[in-house]
């Protein structure tokens, strides 16, 4: 079984998957993503995934959309680990074009992670991914 001590070596590989997917490559999330049927992500570009297949599907757009991406930075804002479950809150921060941009831009996502140990490792069995990273009017919850 994976070991609370275990965990901080996920993070690394964890960091690098993103690394991937901003240059249009989901392979590295994928490996780290378990494959059950309860895992979740929600992602910038909707709607929230739920299911193995969903979460395939929606890894696969979202690399879809970044190119020539850079890392810039993560951070680390909280971090809980047990031997049932694990979490990490970040700010992660990365150039990329983004879309149908030709130029790279600089994009900042808070992020929120959830692990759990399978098969003797630390799996993703969820991810939320934000790009609300200032402060906002309380009319921006308001949809039209």
């Amino acid at each position: 079984m994976a070991a609370v001590d275990d965990f901080d070596e996920v993070l690394e590989p964890y960091h690098l998957a993103l690394g991937e997917i901003i240059k249009g490559n989901p392979e590295g999330y994928k490996k780290l993503y378990s494959h059950r049927d309860d895992v979740t992500l929600a992602n910038p570009f909707g709607p929230p995934a739920r299911g193995w297949d969903e979460v395939d599907q929606t890894l696969e757009r979202a690399a879809s959309h970044y190119r020539d991406g850079e890392l810039t930075g993560f951070d680390n804002v909280s971090k809980y680990v047990s031997a049932e479950l694990a979490y990490l809150v970040e700010m992660e921060r990365f150039e990329a074009k983004v879309g149908p941009r030709e130029d790279p831009v600089p994009v900042g996502l808070w992020v929120t992670s959830i692990f759990r140990p399978e098969d003797g490792t630390w799996k993703v069995v969820h991810r939320h991914a934000e790009p609300i990273t200032t402060p906002q009017p309380a009319e921006s919850v308001i949809q039209s």
